[in-house]
């Protein structure tokens, strides 16, 4: 029974720490020191204890590690697995965690094991459960690695979709890179709060920064504008270089709004619009005094 085993660890838990311990600091797949000495026996102490009880726990020999008898230890390896994937750690080096425990395990199964049908009977059980919880390990990384990702390609889609203000009542959206819906939906957020918080009557969008622009890019632009004038403001688009309206062209895509080639050009038609006027003022020229 794997019962028998929680006793084994029970009498042994502290030799089988500290040989765990010993090959994970060894191991090629230590983390490089990314995290303490400390704080990783910490960690390995904690989980043996919960899977010492999940075993004792688990009297029909059930090797389920989804069951209740295993929350505990599917909880610690996933705020390992979390911590590991933010620090940077690989999802070898994560899995390493468990399956690393292994070793010291199957050493006290040999040593204490009184015939060899029960020490295959017991290491092809323990091998189901640390293979599921390995796998569990991995599992929980991953997801925990995509989320990070995630949380980055948003910041990163924030950061380069700010929103400038020109004038008063006049706001610059410069894009760069290609658009996709994620992304539009950002732009779009973004933008029309800069409308409603700064009042603006045009907002200029300068797709100087954007490689190309397709139909599913101008798809895109068209419904920001569109979403743009449904919150009171007119919008002009600058920075189409000829080779994009060129493409466009080809395409046979219609903005069907007023665009400019630079965004020095379309503020000045801002400016107009808003019954403003850029007008260059002479410097006077000082006069010369004799002393």
């Amino acid at each position: 029974m794997v019962s028998a085993l929680a006793n084994i660890l029970e009498t042994n838990e502290s030799g089988v720490l500290a040989k765990w311990l010993e090959l994970l600091l060894t191991s090629a797949n230590a983390g490089g020191g990314r995290i303490k000495e400390a704080e990783l026996k910490a960690q390995c102490r904690e989980f043996l204890t919960a899977l010492r009880q999940a075993l004792a726990a688990d009297m029909g020999g059930d090797t389920d590690i989804q069951s209740d008898t295993f929350e505990r230890v599917r909880d610690l390896l996933s705020d390992v697995s979390r911590s590991r994937a933010i620090q940077g750690f690989s999802p070898s080096e994560t899995a390493t965690f468990v399956f690393s425990l292994k070793q010291p395990i199957f050493e006290l199964l040999r040593q204490f094991s009184q015939d060899a049908l029960t020490l295959a009977d017991e290491s092809w059980r323990v091998t189901q459960v640390l293979d599921q919880l390995g796998l569990f390990t991995t599992e929980v990384y991953q997801k925990s690695r995509e989320e990070v990702v995630a949380r980055q390609q948003d910041e990163i889609a924030e950061l380069s979709t700010p929103v400038v203000k020109l004038w008063d009542g006049i706001l610059a959206l410069p894009l760069i890179g290609t658009l996709d819906s994620a992304r539009t939906q950002t732009v779009m957020e973004t933008l029309l709060q800069s409308i409603v918080d700064q009042s603006a009557e045009i907002a200029i969008i300068d797709i100087t920064g954007v490689p190309t622009v397709d139909t599913l890019v101008a798809q895109h632009l068209l419904k920001t504008i569109a979403a743009a004038r449904l919150m009171g403001a007119d919008c002009i688009v600058s920075g189409i270089r000829p080779q994009i309206a060129q493409t466009m062209v080809h395409l046979g895509v219609e903005l069907n709004v007023v665009s400019k080639a630079s965004l020095a050009d379309a503020l000045a038609l801002a400016l107009t619009r808003t019954g403003r006027a850029v007008v260059r003022v002479k410097t006077p020229i000082a006069s010369t005094t004799s002393h």
